[in-house]
């Protein structure tokens, strides 16, 4: 039993762990259009951006409605990255008790 219990936390955490890098991954794109590094005119960059907010925008919104943007900054995005932290942090300490 624990052998399954195992493979469902550690699949857990890889999913975890795969969405924590799409989260910093919309981050930075985010400071590159920003700052005029990356067009955003650009089909390919448009496409991607598109993507990363279909994957992003739905759990950002939940975390907004709950706490508002300080001083016109949106701290949704690093809200979730703390709450995917602690969660995988979390599902590592009960694999690591399984063992």
């Amino acid at each position: 039993m624990c052998a399954l219990w195992l493979a469902i936390l550690r699949t857990l955490t890889l999913v975890l762990d795969i969405y924590f890098k799409v989260v910093v991954v919309e981050i930075v794109v985010y400071w590159l259009m920003h700052f005029k590094i990356i067009d955003i005119q650009n089909k390919y960059a448009e496409k991607f951006v598109e993507i990363l907010k279909k994957l992003t925008e739905p759990v950002y919104s939940r975390i907004r409605s709950k706490i508002k943007p300080i001083a016109d900054f949106d701290v949704a995005p690093f809200v979730l990255l703390l709450a995917l932290y602690f969660i995988g942090q979390l599902l590592a300490a009960m694999a690591g008790s399984c063992i």
